[in-house]
């Protein structure tokens, strides 16, 4: 898809010492190479490197004393030695013009081994898959679809190939290496069966009933899933409810190809009914990434009632409030719109947006229709496409 390595990034890094995470492969040593090539980088995921300071944590310290004329020193993939954290926390305090940049792929692995992220002295900022106004006229929306955006994948000749490395790899040197699970059998058949439960209410006992295991070790895979940034959960909006609404969230995979990749597909499942939660997992993908970059403050829910009515996403900050729903059809009808007029009425504070495969940009019963494609090429940091 990509003739070479698009380097042009929405991501900014702050001017304050910052951890950097975001799943393997999305693109952080890349930026880091282009964008800070003065910069001293320590690489973790190199073997020699490793050992170095594995044995010796506070080696950092005389590498930083033995460079005065270097201000940024970065640490690549920090999860893999939390030690290390203690010495950057020592040269943060006594190195008051120095800049630190932590990459990662598990922030909260290093909570877990009792690390406290320095002590707030450091941001947290996110890092993702391209998103489509990134890539500009490279995207195309079908080829996402089936292989997502991460770049790592999109400079492959064989994406389909390198996806499964991808996927591989993950499972090799972040779950099995790390030891997060006993067995990589029962992991491996847990990731199949929860690709069904990608754009899906979370329902942990029908995947345990599916994986043949108990219900504590299914919520012990997903908190892997989600230590390692391959998923997340939208949470239920739930603010000045004036109706009775789901109490569990939705569970996502990080990108659209992942999820693609994993999903089991047999002559009687339709292609529609993947691509079409394809489609809204790439949505999301794309707000998630949205919100990480902006300066605004902004959270992203789904709505959903018990009587069923339900909105794929909702938009909620300071200044923002969108309702949004995806539509996996070449036209715009007024029926799409039954569950974004039902949330509007509870919310008439809200925005209403019906996202679709069409062509035409419309307006039906005062609900703007927007094709997917335009709306994602336009969506960019600090700047909202519509209204």
């Amino acid at each position: 898809m990509l003739k070479k390595m698009i380097t042009q990034r929405f991501y900014r890094l702050p001017k304050d010492h910052c951890f950097i995470f975001g799943p393997r492969g999305t693109g952080k040593s890349t930026w880091i190479n282009t964008h800070l090539p003065k910069a001293y980088v320590i690489n973790l995921l190199d073997d020699e490197t490793y050992l170095r300071y594995a044995a010796r944590p506070g080696h950092i310290k005389s590498v930083v004393a033995a460079n005065p004329k270097i201000n940024q020193f970065v640490i690549d993939e920090v999860q893999k030695l939390p030690k290390i954290l203690d010495s950057v926390h020592e040269l943060i305090e006594t190195h008051k013009t120095h800049q630190f940049i932590l990459t990662g792929s598990s922030a909260r692995k290093l909570r877990r081994e009792g690390v406290n992220l320095l002590g707030g002295r450091a941001l947290l900022t996110h890092f993702h898959p391209f998103m489509a106004a990134e890539l500009g006229s490279s995207f195309e929306l079908n080829f996402s679809l089936q292989n997502g955006l991460v770049p790592l994948i999109l400079d492959a000749k064989e994406p389909q190939r390198k996806m499964a490395a991808y996927i591989s790899l993950y499972l090799k040197e972040e779950v099995q290496a790390e030891g997060l699970v006993r067995e990589i059998g029962p992991f491996t058949r847990f990731l199949e069966t929860v690709s069904f439960s990608h754009g899906s209410i979370l329902n942990v006992n029908n995947i345990a009933r599916e994986c043949q295991v108990s219900r504590k070790i299914v919520e012990n895979y997903i908190s892997i899933l989600e230590d390692l940034l391959l998923a997340y959960k939208l949470p239920v909006f739930t603010k000045r409810a004036k109706r009775d609404y789901t109490l569990h969230p939705k569970l996502y995979l990080f990108d659209a190809g992942i999820y693609y990749h994993l999903r089991p597909k047999g002559t009687l499942d339709s292609p529609s009914g993947s691509n079409g939660i394809a489609l809204e997992g790439l949505i999301l993908q794309h707000l998630k990434a949205w919100i990480d970059y902006s300066n605004e403050t902004v959270e992203c829910y789904f709505w959903r009632t018990r009587s069923g009515s339900e909105v794929d996403f909702i938009l909620y900050g300071e200044k923002s409030f969108y309702a949004i729903e995806v539509k996996n059809s070449t036209r715009a009808h007024a029926t799409d719109l039954r569950s974004l007029k039902t949330f509007c009425a509870d919310y008439p504070e809200a925005k209403p947006l019906l996202l679709y495969c069409g062509t035409e940009k419309l307006k039906i019963d005062n609900v703007l229709c927007w094709p997917v494609t335009e709306f994602l090429l336009q969506l960019a940091p600090n700047s909202w496409p519509i209204f």
